[in-house]
């Protein structure tokens, strides 16, 4: 039996991902700002296509050797999201970021999900700078801006406030119609 990432590696989930995953069609999953790559090996060891995207090259690879370990294939490219990198339109199933804002990418998530396509996105909210890290504007969401975002969309889960000691976040789950 496989074991899960969170077992092997320490690492685990958003929990914002974990308990929505049901909501999420089988197919072709982009995991933008990928990071170490918990998200992206979580979703491969549930038998999803994953494609990861990050900046950073050390993180690229340890999300590779994660996934290794875990016994699961991800496909994984170093990339500047606030460069040049683009989306591929209607290219994807799903499309999750966590941990990350760069508003202009916005309207790209939007147009890479086919239609259906699920959007899985969780960021900090503005009220997160009374407690650290972030606390740039730029990279803190400001109240109902999420749902504001994906308004076209189908909301299928939203959540924003406080959730946890020292936390403000923002999670939504919606669908391209």
């Amino acid at each position: 039996m496989k074991q899960t990432c969170s077992r092997r590696s320490g690492f685990r989930p958003a929990r914002f991902l974990a308990d929505n995953i049901a909501l999420l069609p089988l197919g072709r999953i982009l995991d933008v700002a990928m990071g170490n790559g918990r998200e992206a090996v979580y979703l491969a060891q549930r038998g999803f296509e994953v494609e990861g995207v990050d900046i950073s090259a050390k993180r690229v690879d340890n999300a590779l050797e994660l996934a290794q370990q875990a016994g699961v294939t991800i496909r994984a490219e170093v990339a500047d999201l606030e460069g040049s990198y683009r989306i591929r339109r209607g290219a994807y199933d799903v499309i999750i970021c966590f941990r990350y804002l760069y508003r202009p990418l916005i309207p790209q998530i939007r147009d890479g999900l086919r239609p259906g396509g699920i959007v899985v996105y969780e960021t900090y909210l503005i009220d997160q700078a009374r407690w650290g890290k972030p606390q740039d504007p730029e990279h803190l969401l400001r109240h109902n801006e999420l749902l504001d975002m994906f308004r076209n969309f189908r909301c299928l889960r939203y959540r924003e406030g406080i959730i946890s000691d020292k936390k403000a976040m923002a999670g939504i789950v919606a669908e391209k119609v």
